[in-house]
């Protein structure tokens, strides 16, 4: 929760990164009250009871959402498709006013790749930014599971992919907190 809040504030694609991950870790867990205590609670030595408390019944907040969404053997919670679609909204944005100049240079190198990758998933119809969520994260799975046949692809996802979502919550995060405004005439300032 703690680490989540965090990644909110400071970093969207991490956040949602950091949520799908934990989405599969309580899978893993089987949703089970003890196993959640401890395998992610009880291990937090540095929080009082209290704030143990706290935790535990954030992750079986999650626990229920994806019961109620009917997510308990795969799919991601509705909030962070949600935040997904926020974020692909900013890219479209970013693809055609003025203050997106850098953001489309960057997205110019991964654009001819994006229908072979689409392909490789399995899913023509999903949005880029989508597309670029579901490859780090399936990235992310294959470094954990050391999975040295895919390292041409994670090689290839992180060097595409990863400087356009940085870049992309970057923006999430200026235009967030007001320090910036997407239809300023002035790409330089974007103010």
């Amino acid at each position: 929760m703690y680490i989540a809040q965090s990644k909110r504030k400071e970093n969207i694609a991490e956040y949602i990164l950091y949520l799908w991950q934990l989405e599969d870790l309580l899978r893993a867990l089987q949703f089970s009250p003890e196993a959640v205590y401890s395998q992610l609670v009880q291990k937090n030595e540095h929080l009082d009871e209290a704030r143990k408390q706290e935790l535990f019944f954030w992750y079986m907040d999650i626990v229920n959402l994806l019961r109620e969404e009917g997510k308990e053997q795969n799919g991601h919670l509705d909030h962070t498709l949600h935040l997904i679609g926020d974020l692909n909204n900013l890219h479209l944005q970013l693809l055609e006013l003025p203050v997106g100049k850098e953001y489309r240079r960057l997205y110019a190198a991964l654009a001819p790749e994006i229908p072979s990758l689409k392909k490789r998933l399995g899913k023509p119809d999903m949005s880029d930014v989508e597309l670029f969520f579901r490859a780090l994260y399936a990235v992310m799975l294959y470094r954990i599971k050391g999975d040295k046949s895919k390292e041409g692809y994670i090689r290839d996802v992180i060097d595409l992919i990863s400087p356009v979502v940085a870049a992309l919550a970057d923006m999430f995060r200026k235009v967030e907190r007001g320090e910036i405004d997407l239809f300023d005439n002035d790409p330089r300032t974007g103010k």
